[in-house]
């Protein structure tokens, strides 16, 4: 998509920060890595709350028909998605030898992958509004689709921000998107639009976060040479495959319990897998908005990127190992406390899916790693792999029941995963022992946990489910927490010392 002279030379609105090297302090890239999951993370979670506030105040409103409407277009947006983009955001932060001439060609790119969704949207519109037979589907497909075409504006210098470390002020851009789609979905409810609410409040705040990412780093663009753009247009393709390999296997699951079981155990299990895994999916977004413009800043160092990983993964399974594994042992108690008698069926499904979710939780930063390091291509058929096989073990287990397909997740996922740690051990000159060392304290102390809420829970009378879940609770935290302090007193103090980098 050749651009014009004027456009080609709109300079930067701000000098462009120089990436961290080899002789960037090391220090400097543990505080940014700190400060950038805290805002990140107090950010995600706050405006979570507002748009959980909103989408409640919104469903009081609208009717159920408007929501099943829009789900329609979602199905085949959330795999669009996946496409438009190509990975070129990704790309840029990864390779670090771009040119500023190659970065304004594949700012152009983008533009032009954005045009081809929405151009793509336009002419499946009619066909997906015939296949759901819901007339009023084409338009929202279309409305919806515009949104490629205006956040194709701001992937490049979105993803230049990460690259230059500057998670802070991504962290409110994220926020202000989260904030305008709220406050739009809202004023839009009360003056009754129906499901265009859901429509144009996603816009709203895709328009914001655009304008606002422009604002803060503009980028130039430039006539794509297909010959330049080789390397971004390879890792682009793998990046797609591995993201759509992912989709796929990770959504086998509900798929086959549509098809295999009746309708109220795959309520059950629907259900089951979405308090499971809520954490951690919060958690991996957290870290996939961080971590990989800290690895690609140390994508040389075998050193540092043996630090940052056992580092991510014992801060990461220090929060989910305790909370997933305690779910598990508490899931009775919950669902009879939190939902009532009628949703009992789904606590064996829980129970399994709670207890493997913690483990899920770090499966994702070895492949990260890789992808970082040169390595997207082994990573990409690993995905390409568990598509191939989850589906299948996932079928198998469905003869069991939602409890089998849960267990297919704890059977099958650590087999298909494991060359990408055994690539990433390798690769960095990792030892095994070490990086089960880097698990031992969340995965003792939570076991402790565990062994205590069932040892004391046999011995407690039939109290009523939230009292018994209150005791569980308090209990699990309080041994989890003394059993860190006891047993892995120095790890503590150096999770403590690591945490105090933010006021530094």
């Amino acid at each position: 998509m050749p651009m014009t002279d004027a456009a080609r030379t709109i300079p930067p609105a701000t000098p462009p920060q120089l990436p961290p090297t080899e002789a960037t302090p090391t220090s400097a890239l543990d505080r940014a890595l700190v400060r950038g999951l805290a805002w990140a993370g107090s950010v995600k979670w706050a405006s979570q709350l507002v748009a959980w506030g909103a989408t409640l105040f919104v469903a009081r409103l609208l009717v159920p028909a408007d929501y099943g409407l829009f789900a329609m277009a979602a199905v085949y947006m959330g795999l669009v998605t996946l496409l438009s983009e190509f990975g070129i955001g990704s790309a840029v932060v990864v390779l670090r030898d771009l040119s500023m001439r190659q970065v304004a060609e594949v700012n152009t790119l983008s533009l032009g992958f954005g045009a081809a969704a929405f151009l793509v949207s336009c002419v499946a519109a009619i066909p997906l509004g015939r296949f759901f037979e819901a007339p009023g589907l084409p338009p929202i497909v279309i409305a919806l689709s515009s949104a490629f075409l205006i956040t194709a504006f701001r992937v490049v210098p979105y993803s230049l921000l990460q690259k230059d470390l500057r998670f802070k002020l991504v962290a409110i851009i994220d926020g202000a998107q989260s904030l305008a789609t709220s406050i739009g979905m809202v004023t839009l409810a009360l003056l009754g639009f129906g499901y265009w609410t859901l429509v144009l409040g996603g816009l709203i705040g895709a328009t914001v976060s655009t304008v606002l990412v422009l604002l803060a780093r503009r980028c130039p663009f430039a006539s794509p040479q297909p010959r330049a753009l080789k390397p971004v247009i390879l890792y682009g393709w793998h990046m797609v495959v591995t993201r759509i390999a992912f989709y796929v296997y990770s959504s086998a699951d509900l798929f086959v319990a549509g098809k295999m079981l009746p309708r109220s155990a795959l309520g059950s299990y629907s259900f089951a897998s979405t308090l499971a895994i809520m954490l951690p999916e919060k958690i991996l977004a957290l870290l996939a908005s961080v971590t990989p413009s800290i690895f690609s800043s140390v994508q040389t160092q075998s050193a540092n990127l043996r630090r940052y990983l056992l580092s991510l993964t014992e801060g990461v399974a220090l929060i989910t190992f305790p909370a997933t594994l305690g779910l598990a042992a508490v899931a009775e108690d919950f669902v009879l406390a939190a939902l009532g008698e009628k949703w009992r069926v789904m606590i064996a499904p829980m129970q399994v899916l709670a207890a493997y979710a913690g483990i899920r939780s770090i499966a994702a930063l070895p492949g990260n790693l890789l992808n970082v390091i040169g390595e997207i291509r082994y990573s990409m058929w690993v995905q390409v792999a568990a598509a191939a096989t989850l589906p299948f073990a996932f079928y198998v287990g469905s003869h069991w029941g939602a409890v089998g397909i849960a267990a297919a997740w704890v059977v099958v996922h650590p087999v298909v995963n494991a060359p990408l740690f055994w690539r990433t051990f390798r690769k960095i000159e990792l030892p095994v022992r070490q990086y089960v060392d880097a698990l031992s304290p969340a995965l003792v102390a939570s076991a402790i946990m565990v062994v205590v809420i069932l040892v004391v829970r046999r011995f407690l009378p039939p109290w009523p489910p939230l009292l018994l879940l209150t005791i569980d609770i308090g209990l699990g935290a309080s041994v989890y927490v003394l059993a860190l302090v006891t047993l892995h007193r120095e790890r503590v103090r150096t999770f403590y010392h690591t945490l105090k980098l933010l006021r530094s």
